[in-house]
C-alpha cells in the first residue's frame, strides 16, 4: 500500500490555537461552532468576552464557559502528531508543582508512567504480540481497581437548594478531579432515587455548571482562591427558588 508523508507544517493550522498560536495544550472546544483552543487560553478570553475567538458567534450571552468541553481526542491526534510535545508538558507542569513546594497531582504521575511505557515500547520494544497482551492482562486488574485514588482529589460539599428534593445523608465526598459535572449528576440521582439525571442543575456560586465540567476546572474557575472543600448545590431543573 502506497503510504504519503505530510509535512507537520501543512496541518500547523488544526492543531494550534489561535489564542496564543502555539500548539493546542489540554484542547477545549466551543460547542456552539466547534472551534477548539488551548483551554487556558480559552478561560481568560471568555472571562471578559462571550465570543469564538475564531468566528466571533456568540456563544451564549451570560455564561460561555458553560458552553466548552474538554476534546480529549483533538487532543490525543496533537500529541501524536508533534514530537516530545506531551513529554515538555508534563515536565513543565511538574516543575511547576515542585517549584511550589506542592506534591505533584496523581494524574501527572500516571501520565509519567505511562509516558515511559509509550517511549519504551517506542525505541524498541521487542516482546512478542502474546506476551505484551498477557502482561497487559495481569496489570488491567490493579489499574481497574485503583478507582482513580491515584489521581489529584478535590473534597465537595454537596448541598441540596431545593425544597422539592432532599438533603443527602452524606453530603461530603471526595473524589478524583478529573470527573466531571455530570459524574456528579448521576451520583445525586442514584443516591435520591430519581428517574434521571437529568432532572437535576448543579451550581457553584449560583451559576449553573456545564455537565461536561471537570472538577479541577470548576475550582480553578469557580473556587479560585476560596478554602477547601467546593461548596455545589443541586436543585431540579428549572427551579427558581
Amino acid at each position: 500500500m502506497l503510504t504519503r508523508k505530510i509535512k507537520l507544517c501543512h496541518i500547523n493550522a488544526h492543531i494550534t490555537c489561535r489564542l496564543c498560536e502555539g500548539y493546542l495544550i489540554d484542547a477545549t472546544t466551543v460547542t456552539e461552532c466547534l472551534h477548539t483552543f488551548c483551554r487556558s487560553c480559552l478561560v481568560k478570553y471568555l472571562e471578559e468576552n462571550n465570543t469564538c475567538p475564531t468566528c466571533r458567534i456568540v456563544i451564549h450571552q451570560s455564561h460561555p464557559l458553560q458552553y466548552i468541553g474538554h476534546d480529549r481526542t483533538m487532543q490525543d491526534i496533537v500529541y501524536k502528531l508533534v514530537p516530545g510535545l506531551q513529554e515538555a508538558e508534563i515536565k513543565k507542569q511538574r516543575d511547576f508543582y515542585q517549584k511550589l513546594g506542592m506534591e505533584v497531582p496523581g494524574d501527572i504521575k500516571g501520565e509519567l508512567c505511562n509516558m515511559k511505557t509509550h517511549l519504551e515500547q517506542r525505541n524498541g520494544d521487542t516482546k512478542s504480540e502474546d506476551t505484551a497482551n498477557k502482561e497487559a492482562g495481569e496489570e488491567k486488574p490493579e489499574e481497574d481497581n485503583d478507582y482513580h485514588r491515584s489521581d489529584e482529589q478535590v473534597s465537595i460539599c454537596l448541598e441540596c437548594n431545593s425544597s422539592k428534593l432532599r438533603g443527602l445523608k452524606r453530603k461530603w465526598i471526595r473524589c478524583s478531579a478529573q470527573a466531571t459535572v455530570l459524574h456528579l449528576k448521576k451520583f445525586i440521582a442514584k443516591k435520591l432515587n430519581l428517574t434521571s439525571f437529568n432532572e437535576l442543575d448543579i451550581l457553584c456560586n449560583e451559576e449553573i455548571l456545564g455537565k461536561d465540567h471537570t472538577l479541577k476546572f470548576v475550582v480553578v474557575t469557580r473556587w479560585r482562591f476560596k478554602k477547601s472543600p467546593l461548596l455545589l448545590h443541586y436543585r431540579p431543573k428549572m427551579d427558581l427558588l
